[in-house]
């Protein structure tokens, strides 16, 4: 599986990369095998930076591995925390507690 990649609204991509507008894509080009880019701002329909962040989550926890964002540290992380959760990732801390 290709790793997360994180670039900038003017990176240049890869042209392997399959750019994807909605989740039923994502969908699809994954079950392909391709590596799906997506730009959250976009599916988020505004510019509010949560919904991008939520955009960017559950494009992640679909498949996506290429994130093109103006905000790449904060798309970063709310896509490694859903990798984590998604089971596809080790979390970066684990804690135990005991009572």
């Amino acid at each position: 599986m290709t790793a997360l990649v994180v670039i900038g609204p003017d990176d240049l991509g890869d042209p392997g990369w399959a750019e994807a507008r909605s989740i039923a894509e994502i969908t699809e080009l994954v079950r392909a095998g391709r590596t799906v880019a997506v730009t959250p701002a976009a599916l988020a329909g505004d510019d509010q930076e949560a919904a991008e962040l939520a955009a960017a989550s559950i494009c992640a926890w679909n498949g996506a591995r290429v994130f093109r964002t103006t905000r790449p540290d904060q798309v970063r992380l709310a896509v490694e925390m859903t990798e984590s959760l998604a089971g596809r990732r080790p979390p970066a801390l684990t804690r135990r507690g005991l009572a």
